[in-house]
Parts: structure tokens; C-alpha cells; sequence
């Protein structure tokens, strides 16, 4: 409870998702606080944060919840299976790799149960250190090696994915004429925009945005309705496949990529749903 707390910062919903009442979910925090003999929570007419001595038994319990979801997955795997949930924090870009990868998972172990949530690389950092996440695939540029390990994955590219009736263009074409289109790219604090927007203003471009969205699915299908052009990832095209109505242009000068790679914190005991992964990663070298 004290751990949702810390990751909600509010007491109804952290409540909700421990899946007792407000009222009830107070007062285990506060016997917790007479048990220990200090305080926990800084409060008013609500939550203000916590006390020192709170942020301290929080680390410690994260360490708790891992150790206890570690244990129950060893004992499984003693049995020769490894099972349990996995909980994978995906940017949105790689979406369509993540769901290739967890294929190849359950291949060689059916009883893992992967969630794959789509995250900002910021949640997936975030994600880690709380606990509140097994694995994150995300900018191998943008994640801290210290105390995490990192896994390369494979370099994103891009494509400019436009409506048929926009263009001419069968081949590559420059960064400088996306520019040129109706524009329906990711909202600002995503990493991928931000690469974008970089790419932009080193090349002197003002383009033309007419719609931002938290995922790549409304991109795309305005640009099936042909009612705007979007950047996405070349991964991302090669498994949804032919998107009629659309010409997919790959993007060049600059020709620009970046390093997604698979994040897990360094822990001992590890657990044997993250060990699995990563050895399923290795294989696909």
C-alpha cells in the first residue's frame, strides 16, 4: 500500500488500485507509522509527500515486493517451468518489435504472461527504479547504466508515411521536404517527438502540425484518410505491412538513427521472468 502510495501521491488512488476504501486504506497507513514508531506521510487536507524517514522505508519495501515476487517465481522454476507476469514498459515506437519479441518469449516459455505498456522513456527510467516495471525497451541513449543492465536491440529509422494523393514521390526523400505536408507527429513530451523536433531545427524547418496524438494509430490512420502525413519508425511499417491509400518514403539527409535496447536493473535475486527475457534477446542476435 505505502508503495502505490508513493507512486499515485494520492491516497484515493492508490486506494482504488490496492482495492479497499479510502478510509480503510488510511488507517493501515497510519498503524503502520505507530507500528514503526515514526511518520510516514506528510499530511494536510492531503497527500503532501513523504517524510525522510517515508522515502527510506519505501526504497526498502520496493525491495521487499521484488524479493517476494523473485521468491514465488523461483519456487516455480524449481518445478522445471518458469512462469509469472512480466511487466514490460515499451515506447510507443517500438510497439511492433516489443510484440515480435514477446512472441519469441512465449515460444520458449508459454507460462509467462507478458503486459506491455506503452511509456515515455522518462516512465520506463522512472519505472525501473520504483519497481513498478520488469523490463523497459527504450533509447539505449537516453537509460542509465548505472545499477541497470542494458541490451542493444537494433537501430530505429524513419519513414515519412503520406497520403497517396500528397506526392509523387516513389524513392527517399530529404528531412527537408517533410516540411512540405500536413503533419500529425507525437504529443511534445515524447521522446520520439523530441527527436524530431531536434531534427527540425537543425534544419531550419518550420513544419506544418495539424494534430498531435499519445500513439502512433491515429498517425496513421489520418494518413489512410489522407488527411495528414506523419513520421514513423521503419520496424513499425514492416510488420503492419502494405497501407493502402499511402506512399511510405524512407528519410534521408540527414540519414538519422537511434539505438533501441531492452533495460533491467542489476538485482540479486533476479527474476527468473527477466533472466528468461533476456536470454530470449541474446538468441536473437
Amino acid at each position: 500500500m505505502l508503495s502505490a502510495l508513493a507512486r499515485h501521491r494520492h491516497f484515493a488512488k492508490a486506494a482504488e488500485e490496492c482495492g479497499i476504501s479510502q478510509p480503510a486504506f488510511s488507517m493501515r497507513i497510519r498503524n503502520l507509522e505507530e507500528r514503526l514508531g515514526v511518520t510516514i506521510v506528510r499530511r494536510a487536507n492531503r497527500f503532501q509527500g513523504l517524510t525522510d524517514e517515508g522515502e527510506m522505508i519505501v526504497r526498502r519495501a520496493r525491495r521487499i515486493l521484488g524479493d517476494a515476487k523473485a521468491l514465488e517465481q523461483e519456487v516455480a522454476a524449481i518445478r522445471g517451468e518458469i512462469s509469472g507476469a512480466l511487466i514490460l514498459g515499451v515506447i510507443p515506437t517500438a510497439l511492433a518489435f516489443t510484440g515480435r519479441l514477446v512472441r519469441r518469449l512465449h515460444q520458449a516459455h508459454p507460462r509467462i504472461v507478458a503486459r506491455i505498456d506503452s511509456m515515455s522513456a522518462t516512465a520506463i527510467q522512472q519505472g525501473l527504479d520504483e519497481g513498478t516495471i520488469d523490463a523497459g525497451i527504450t533509447y539505449g541513449d537516453s537509460i542509465g547504466t548505472d545499477l541497470r543492465h542494458v541490451q542493444p536491440l537494433y537501430e530505429e529509422t524513419y519513414v515519412l508515411l503520406v497520403p497517396a494523393h500528397l506526392t509523387e514521390a516513389t524513392g527517399p526523400i530529404p528531412w527537408a521536404r517533410v516540411a512540405d505536408f500536413p503533419l500529425c507527429l507525437l504529443e511534445p513530451q515524447m521522446q520520439n517527438r523530441r527527436i524530431l523536433d531536434r531534427i527540425f531545427a537543425e534544419q531550419g524547418l518550420h513544419p506544418r502540425i495539424v494534430a498531435e496524438t499519445s500513439g502512433f494509430t491515429a498517425a496513421m490512420v489520418m494518413a489512410r484518410e489522407g488527411l495528414a502525413a506523419t513520421v514513423v519508425p521503419r520496424v513499425l511499417i514492416r510488420a503492419l505491412g502494405d497501407l493502402r491509400g499511402t506512399r511510405v518514403l524512407p528519410l534521408v539527409d540527414p540519414e538519422v538513427s537511434k539505438p533501441i535496447a531492452l533495460a533491467t536493473l542489476e538485482r540479486d535475486p533476479e527474476l527468473p521472468t527477466v533472466t528468461a527475457l533476456r536470454q530470449v534477446v541474446a538468441s536473437l542476435r
